[in-house]
């Protein structure tokens, strides 16, 4: 794609949605944000507004259909997401999806089939790949500074749920959040998932029992590779957002992340103090500008983005087996889904 300016629109205005369209509003280079979608009328009018642009529209279809929309970005329900790639790779447009890309693999193999017919550009949005810690400690393990990773954990918790009506259609704990550290434990690692075990409880959130989901979860995986690895994912702590990991290798551990919000202490005769992650727009708010900078600069240098469809099929397919796991009471091979 040789144009100047790629001319974007964003499909879905909720918290992510509404990030990425004020990104490519005001700070990716080479973009322009020429459209917002929501099927609430008033906040698409409103977020247009905001953002001093002219074009808004309920209207998903017309949008994808436009000569005069070069590149779309999904940020919709979850159960949304595969029909709206399909169509916009049918329609020729790229297109950037949050995770995860759909909610089962059946319609994620439908997705990458249909990509794979129009030679259609896709990234998914996996934004830890792209924080500068994550992707240093990448760059750390390709250059062997740890030798070789033999065990991957991980935790993510959340300071609080979000609301009923969304964990209804979430996908449930596994599904929604630790999505985010499986695509991350095969990323350092450099290994595919192949077994993970689950156990998870409600806690806190007693509402989680009468739609059959949890708000604390830890899984055990094996990985292709040989290696192993855990996952903890919570949405209990109530102290702030805390996102971390470790990749422990044959020669040295990488540790990854902190609470610590800003580099700040105050200091008491009693004690030191700092101000902790309040939620992940804070943790990862340049991860999300860097994740679709490099999904513009993809499209304008003709690349395949870094992460793309199979990545999104991949981490899908090992947070279904522990949510299967964690139904059945057994330890589920990836591959047998």
């Amino acid at each position: 794609m040789d144009r100047h300016v790629i001319r974007c629109a964003v499909l879905g205005l909720g918290r992510l949605g509404y990030w990425h369209a004020e990104n490519l509003a005001n700070r990716v280079k080479g973009a322009k944000l020429a459209c917002v979608v929501d099927q609430n009328p008033e906040q698409a009018e409103k977020v247009a507004r905001e953002l001093g642009i002219e074009r808004w529209t309920v209207d998903a279809d017309s949008v994808l259909e436009s000569d005069d929309i070069d590149a779309v970005v999904v940020a919709t329900p979850t159960p949304t997401h595969a029909g709206l790639i399909i169509k916009a790779a049918a329609c020729g447009k790229p297109v950037f999806v949050e995770k995860p890309i759909t909610g089962n693999l059946a319609e994620a193999d439908e997705v990458i089939r249909t990509l794979d017919k129009y030679n259609a550009v896709c990234q998914v949005g996996f934004m830890r790949r792209f924080d500068p810690g994550y992707a240093e400690a990448k760059r750390r393990i390709l250059a062997g500074d740890i030798g070789e990773p033999i065990y991957f954990k991980s935790v993510s918790r959340d300071p609080f749920s979000p609301p009923v009506e969304f964990i209804r259609h979430s996908g449930g704990l596994f599904v929604d959040m630790s999505v985010h550290d499986f695509d991350m434990a095969r990323f350092l690692t450099g290994s595919d998932v192949v077994s993970v075990a689950a156990h998870g409880s409600v806690l806190k959130h007693d509402f989680m029992r009468e739609i059959g989901d949890i708000d604390q979860g830890i899984c055990y995986m094996t990985f292709a590779s040989g290696a192993a690895g855990d996952i903890e994912v919570s949405r209990n702590a109530h102290y702030g957002y805390d996102v971390r990991s470790e990749v422990i290798g044959t020669e040295g551990t990488l540790a990854i992340g902190s609470l610590k919000y800003h580099d700040v202490h105050i200091l008491k005769p009693n004690g030191r103090a700092h101000d902790i992650f309040p939620h992940f727009a804070q943790r990862f708010g340049d991860a999300y500008l860097l994740e679709m900078q490099h999904f513009i600069d993809c499209l304008h240098r003709g690349e395949t983005p870094s992460v793309g469809a199979g990545d999104g099929r991949a981490a899908l397919a090992a947070a279904l087996a522990a949510q299967r796991a964690f139904e059945t009471g057994t330890t589920v091979k990836v591959w047998k889904l």
